[in-house]
């Protein structure tokens, strides 16, 4: 009977296998973006850089992010509460802010290119800008294709907030969070080394 009990007490302060997971993607992803912002400090370094101002719509992308962050979490929230209008459509909000999210960083793209005269191959400086925000963008359309499936359970799952169901939700909004930490880190930094 103790040994029972000690081992369902061990099992219940073990984190579970999809959260370290994600912990651990998410940690990967991490050292992947320190070790571009570093390499892009060392190459600022080395000479043959142009500095210029990101263009605003950058920071209207920064916005987005931040805003669908705040919507997926009055979605999670409400999913627990129980509210399935409010959970669906807070999570219709985050989905397309995502997609404004992404559109908002191609028009970034574009106004280098054109506003600034600076595509790709230019300059170390505009393309290291072009990896960074483009490569994160890869990671909020994943993002957006995790938030699609969410949308689907949604819609035609009929169960209240089952264990599972939230779990997925959890995971879903930790990710996204996550995507949407990483970005405002990285607007910062280009912001501050332009």
């Amino acid at each position: 009977m103790q040994a029972t009990v000690t081992n369902q007490t061990h099992t219940r302060n073990k984190i579970h296998p999809k959260k370290f997971g994600l912990w651990a993607a998410c940690a990967s992803i991490t050292m992947m973006f320190g070790a571009f912002t570093s390499a892009f400090l060392v190459r600022q370094a080395a000479g043959n850089w142009l500095e210029f101002a990101l263009p605003g719509v950058f920071t209207l992308s920064t916005v987005l992010i931040v805003a669908s962050s705040i919507t997926l979490h009055g979605s999670y929230l409400a999913f627990k509460k129980g509210a399935v209008s409010l959970y669906k459509g807070l999570l219709i909000a985050t989905f397309a802010l995502g997609l404004f999210f992404v559109a908002a960083q191609y028009e970034g793209w574009l106004a280098m290119k054109e506003l600034l005269g600076l595509p790709m191959g230019t300059n170390p400086s505009s393309d290291f800008v072009y990896l960074i925000s483009m490569i994160h963008a890869a990671h909020v359309v994943g993002g957006v294709a995790v938030l699609a499936v969410a949308l689907i359970h949604a819609f035609t799952l009929t169960s209240g907030p089952t264990p599972t169901r939230k779990l997925r939700l959890e995971l879903t909004a930790t990710y996204w969070h996550f995507v949407d930490v990483l970005w405002v880190y990285l607007f910062v930094f280009m912001t501050l080394q332009s």
